[in-house]
């Protein structure tokens, strides 16, 4: 499955996408984020190398959810956090440089830069 078949897929509500488990469970799968966002930077480069100036509604969309309501969401004190603070507060940022990522088309991180998890 290439990237921006597997990002459509994690936007979707199919069982196993990240947002599905997060608002269904009330559980945020690290394996799940490290999928979604690992899907969400190979689509910004993609989409950066080809120069792409018309983004698919779908896809601007699931960035918005997960910059824009993800955050809120997680953050309620019913939320389950188990993780450190510093965990989510790396995932969210990410997820925000991703969004910058994708609607301007330059990466906010520098040529070569190590990916490790939040």
């Amino acid at each position: 499955m290439d990237d921006l078949a597997l990002l459509r897929r994690e936007f979707s509500e199919d069982d196993d996408a990240f947002l599905a488990i997060v608002i269904r469970d009330q559980h945020w799968d690290k394996e799940a984020f490290s999928r979604l966002e690992r899907a969400m930077r190979q689509v910004c480069e993609t989409f950066e190398q080809r120069d792409q100036q018309d983004l698919p509604r779908w896809l601007v969309e699931g960035f918005w959810i997960c910059v824009d309501w993800l955050p809120d969401h997680t953050a309620h004190p019913r939320f389950p956090r188990p993780e450190p603070p510093a965990y989510y507060e790396a995932a969210l940022k990410r997820l925000g440089d991703l969004q910058y990522w994708l609607v301007t088309g330059v990466s906010p991180y520098a040529p070569g830069h190590v990916w490790a998890d939040p």
